[in-house]
């Protein structure tokens, strides 16, 4: 009986020793799925407590991860994954670099294009497009005129229902509380329409999303891009130093797995974010677009789940995670409700009526979340491979964030290559990529990219990544 523990605990390393020089040899490459604890007790003839330690042993050196409700699979090694990128440090007295001829240049290339690494999307693979399909007839059927006519202002009641059912974080939420938009970025419009006249200032992350800089340029705000960190997002001392200081009239954060960081804000953050505009009495719109696209075991919340006072503005939608070209969209707007409302009638009377009817349905079904797991691995299993490619083949030194959800990866070159010459050369080669100055409207981030990982891996992805590599290290030498 003395002997058993020590024949078990040598038991578990030998099977952990060899399956980790499996995955170093690429035998088990990256997004396998290993076994099940009862199959591995099978296959090695083992206790389910020398499974469970064997594979508590991998974990711990980085190799393997759980994913919720889909098991183990490799995750790689930490020697094989970059350095993360440093957190910002914009200048608070910058001026407002325009952008506009940067971004046509970028978004409006004719040049034929192979492989799309600019655009922050899924991609038509990943999508339940057929089942979208047979929705848009069922709708036709259930709409008064098939879904050609005006429908309520606040929009589709259905729809509104079930996205207050799925938002588990904010129990107080009431469809009542919600209005329906033409896809997130229509509610963050709403909101600085609403909460901002031409002279003020809101404060940003940076990098932030560029349809957000160029949505605040036009409405005449001034944009405060703040301090952020790759993994923990905005850094709370430099907002609450803007706040104490009163630059700021309003707040936009992306509090999960930001464009293009992938940061995701604590909670702890959250609850201070939220503790620090009710002292000064200024509004936040929380941009939680990619909410749902989450690698942990649970969503993470939101600061408008911390919301007492009304200030919190939660905008979201469905293009990011279903059917981008539906536009739909929705914002719970706390206590601005009939300015918002106010705004939609002036400025599209009502939301389309069909597409919210198709959303709502998929809500109801249950078909949403269905969908959302298998996304949610294929895309952890492609930032994976993009981490692991970068690290193979790219420039030694390049960092890289490392997002818990999201889309999207942001790379941070040495300093002697420009992403904008990196984007043309590539983009000769079919190769689409993202520079780092969109994302900013100050002079920095030109040795940085953002890259989207919503395409399944394949070969030619890879090849793809290898080719932007070379033409890095050329950049570089």
């Amino acid at each position: 009986m003395e002997n058993k523990p020590t024949q078990n605990y040598h038991l578990y390393q030998k099977i952990a020793k060899g399956l980790e020089q499996q995955i170093k040899n690429n035998v088990l490459a990256i997004g396998d799925k290993l076994p099940s604890l009862r199959e591995f007790c099978k296959i090695y003839g083992t206790s389910q407590t020398t499974a469970i330690k064997v594979y508590y042993e991998l974990e711990s050196k980085g190799l393997i991860e759980t994913r919720p409700k889909s098991g183990y699979f490799i995750s790689g090694s930490l020697k094989r994954i970059p350095a993360l990128p440093k957190t910002s440090q914009p200048d608070p007295e910058s001026g407002n670099i325009i952008i506009e001829e940067l971004l046509e240049k970028i978004y409006h290339n004719p040049a034929p294009v192979n492989i799309t690494l600019a655009h922050a999307v899924v991609a038509d693979e990943l999508l339940p497009i057929a089942k979208l399909n047979k929705g848009l007839i069922l709708a036709m059927r259930e709409l008064k005129g098939s879904g050609t006519t005006y429908g309520e202002i606040q929009g589709n009641e259905k729809l509104r229902k079930q996205v207050a059912r799925h938002a588990l974080n904010m129990p107080d939420l009431s469809h009542e509380d919600i209005i329906t938009t033409a896809g997130c970025i229509n509610a963050i419009a709403y909101a600085m329409m609403a909460l901002g006249k031409p002279g003020d200032t809101i404060a940003v992350e940076s990098p932030v999303y560029f349809g957000v800089l160029q949505l605040a340029r036009s409405l005449g705000l001034r944009v405060l891009e703040l301090p952020t960190h790759p993994q923990t997002g905005i850094e709370i001392d430099a907002l609450k130093k803007a706040l104490e200081a009163n630059k700021i009239n309003l707040c936009l954060l992306v509090s999960n797995f930001s464009n293009p960081l992938g940061s995701l804000m604590p909670d702890e953050h959250k609850k201070e974010v939220v503790r620090l505009i009710q002292k000064h009495n200024i509004p936040l719109i929380e941009d939680d677009i990619y909410g749902d696209i989450y690698f942990g075991a649970n969503r993470p919340g939101t600061c408008k789940g911390f919301d007492e006072s009304g200030l919190v503005l939660w905008c979201s939608s469905i293009s990011k995670t279903l059917a981008p070209g539906y536009r739909v969209g929705w914002l719970a707007p706390g206590k601005f409700k009939s300015e918002i409302l106010r705004l939609k009638l002036f400025h599209s009377i009502a939301s389309t009526s069909i597409t919210q009817e198709v959303i709502a349905n998929f809500l109801e079904t249950g078909r949403y979340e269905h969908h959302l797991r298998k996304l949610r691995n294929t895309l952890h299993t492609n930032s994976l491979q993009y981490i692991r490619a970068i690290h193979d083949y790219f420039p030694e030194g390049t960092k890289v964030s490392r997002p818990q959800g999201g889309m999207v990866l942001w790379v941070e070159f040495d300093k002697k290559i420009d992403t904008v010459k990196l984007y043309e050369l590539a983009i000769k080669k079919g190769v689409s990529i993202a520079p780092g100055r969109l994302f900013t409207l100050q002079d920095q981030f030109s040795n940085c990219m953002r890259l989207n990982y919503g395409t399944p891996w394949n070969d030619k992805l890879e090849k793809g990544l290898k080719n932007l590599a070379d033409i890095a290290i050329q950049l570089h030498i």
